[in-house]
């Protein structure tokens, strides 16, 4: 599998990933940069915190890739930006991919790729732009071995939920990621559901392809842990954190505490010991 050299280098020893996603200025939204106004001071600091990946936009992953040395986290580059997250929809909604984004990255010296596949209620045409998205990143990425990691996202009516909010329901997740795969994610970062231990049955549709699991809102350092302890317990291969990492008064110390609980099987407990 010609993805197998960067995949080496975006999961670990392991199999599992802590991918630290740190994109969220290419949205547009002003919510969105909280903890991430000095691009250079937040990269740098969760950089030196050793975590697998960050995930960047083509404009700010030099900040990663201007560090020297060998020891960094490898580059998740995300190609597609939407306007989907406010919390009322725009009269046109749009997702597009970044132009000549395979070669981008490939100069940017990217690991993986990003890409959504997003299901929002009532809005077909969205959907559709992300599977046509996909169908033309997908042979480009593989002509190239590079990884594509699509993210299934499901979300809830933006009216009802006051803003951007996540459908946890099991099988619109389950499925959405089966389509995912069958499109060919090389990984998946999909939504958490809303009863964690039935998230094997999401694990379980992804059918081989590695699963790492989003983070959404920011909540206290016990529930992410217990979270994240509990969903590796059902599988996962990993997670993708972004505002839980960077709007963190510690950015540091919790993606320290996070990959002790994702690569040493640390309890919440344990991981929670590390923050004092």
């Amino acid at each position: 599998m010609m993805t197998k050299p960067r995949l080496n280098r975006f999961l670990a020893a392991d199999g599992k990933c802590f991918d630290v996603a740190i994109d969220h200025g290419f949205f547009n939204e002003p919510g969105f940069l909280a903890g991430i106004e000095d691009m250079r001071h937040a990269v740098t600091t969760v950089a030196a915190a050793a975590p697998d990946a960050i995930q960047l936009s083509p404009g700010m992953a030099r900040h990663l890739q201007d560090i020297p040395g060998p020891q960094k986290p490898a580059l998740v580059m995300r190609t597609d930006i939407a306007n989907i997250y406010a919390k009322a929809l725009p009269s046109h909604l749009f997702s597009v991919v970044v132009e000549d984004a395979v070669a981008q990255a490939v100069r940017l010296d990217a690991a993986c790729l990003c890409v959504n596949l997003l299901l929002l209620p009532n809005q077909p045409e969205v959907h559709r732009a992300c599977v046509e998205n996909i169908n033309r990143l997908k042979p480009e990425a593989d002509a190239a071995g590079m990884p594509l990691m699509i993210e299934p996202l499901v979300m809830a009516d933006n009216a009802k939920a006051g803003g951007y909010m996540v459908n946890g329901d099991l099988a619109l997740v389950q499925t959405l990621v089966r389509q995912a795969v069958e499109l060919g994610a090389d990984v998946i970062k999909a939504d958490p559901t809303d009863e964690v231990g039935e998230y094997h049955k999401v694990i379980a549709a992804a059918s081989g392809t590695p699963v790492l699991v989003r983070g959404g809102g920011k909540v206290s350092d016990a529930v992410i842990l217990q979270r994240t302890a509990d969903l590796m317990e059902q599988g996962a291969s990993g997670i993708v954190y972004g505002r839980n990492v960077i709007q963190h008064e510690a950015p540091a110390k919790i993606t320290r505490a996070l990959m002790a609980v994702v690569h040493d099987g640390a309890t919440p407990a344990q991981a929670l010991e590390m923050l004092a």
